[in-house]
């Protein structure tokens, strides 16, 4: 029998890259589902079929329900921790990191991989008031890149 892994960036509410996931999972109702964090409350899960949810050290941070976009920097790395060398296949679905996952050689990954993070484009100032990150060093570091290159990254 063919093993089958789904990683999805985070689970917080039902949008559109959730509609996807929602749609992967029919199609394969038996993959173990992997996620950064997973703060959907309890009376919105039924996208997720009753699927116990394996998720990254980033679910047991500080505030991290409220807060998870602040450890965007971490979450390469909390994608990279999982797991995943007892599956066939490995599908992500990801408009941010889970196409960083770690395959192997003999395992396909499958990628689907949805438009980037609308915030960290279009909604970018937004974005760094609302984390705290366009002040202090990481918010002169921002500035300062934003000078140096002539763009607002």
């Amino acid at each position: 029998m063919i093993k089958v892994a789904i990683v999805h960036d985070w689970l917080v509410t039902y949008a559109g890259a959730e509609r996807v996931l929602e749609e992967i999972i029919n199609c394969f109702p038996e993959a173990d589902l992997f996620a950064i964090v997973d703060f959907v409350p309890q009376n919105e899960r039924g996208f997720l079929k009753d699927k116990p949810v394996k998720t990254s050290f980033i679910q047991k941070l500080p505030l991290a329900k409220k807060k998870y976009r602040a450890y965007l920097p971490f979450m390469p790395l909390a994608v990279e921790q999982f797991d995943l060398s007892g599956y066939d296949i490995v599908i992500s679905s990801s408009h941010a990191v889970a196409k960083g996952v770690i395959t192997g050689p003999d395992q396909l990954h499958i990628s689907y991989v949805h438009s980037p993070m609308r915030y960290a484009w279009d909604l970018q100032h937004q974005y760094l008031k609302e984390t705290g990150l366009d002040r202090g060093l990481k918010g002169g570091l921002q500035k300062e890149s934003s000078i140096s290159f002539g763009c607002g990254i």
